[in-house]
């Protein structure tokens, strides 16, 4: 007999799902989020190699926000792009994932390499609610002019203070403070960066 998780909870699963409770993704407002994401990734993707312009009006359609002078090369992968916002002059190299269950928040004159992959989704330890498909989420914030270095993995939850740089293949499991240089798995600061460097 299969338990029901929300029995005396009313909402919907896409309002459980955007107040970061556990939710199932049967919803079909869910899935209709999920196709239009994928339907705009994959109209920018193709304008980006016919006309600059035209792909930079399509990312702002599929993104919660992008700053003037973002630059995102594709493949951009997203589960809904409207929980993602980018700062300003922040330049995004190839096929970033980013799954945006929670917000996804990257300030200004930001670089990441290319296959960073920014994670909010969590799932349930216990077996039995993950087996049963519930899931949740927790937001990523990325501070102003921090560098991700390719295939960098950050984990839900975290928060990368200004001007710190994440090294090549770190996942970042927990906050990572400014002005830091953080490598390895997991990732840990090994210097503290100084305005004159």
């Amino acid at each position: 007999m299969a338990t029901d998780y929300f029995a005396d909870d009313p909402r919907t699963n896409l309002e459980r799902m955007l107040a970061g409770d556990l939710y199932i993704a049967d919803d079909p407002e869910i899935a209709r989020r999920q196709q239009r994401a994928v339907r705009l990734a994959a109209r920018f993707q193709a304008a980006f190699a016919e006309d600059a312009e035209a792909a930079q009006a399509v990312l702002r359609e599929l993104l919660g926000s992008v700053g003037e002078g973002a630059h995102v090369r594709p493949p951009l992968h997203v589960d809904y792009g409207s929980n993602i916002a980018i700062g300003a002059r922040t330049f995004v190299n190839y096929n970033l994932t980013a799954l945006d269950v929670a917000a996804i928040t990257i300030g200004a004159d930001c670089q990441f390499g290319p296959n960073v992959q920014l994670l909010t989704p969590t799932h349930p330890l216990d077996p039995r609610p993950r087996r049963d498909k519930l899931e949740a989420a927790r937001p990523i914030t990325i501070g102003d002019n921090v560098w991700l270095g390719g295939g960098a993995i950050v984990l839900p939850g975290v928060t990368i203070g200004d001007n710190s740089v994440i090294g090549a293949g770190a996942v970042v499991t927990r906050d990572v403070p400014a002005n830091v240089v953080a490598v390895g798995n997991p990732a840990r600061p090994v210097r503290t960066l100084h305005e004159e460097e």
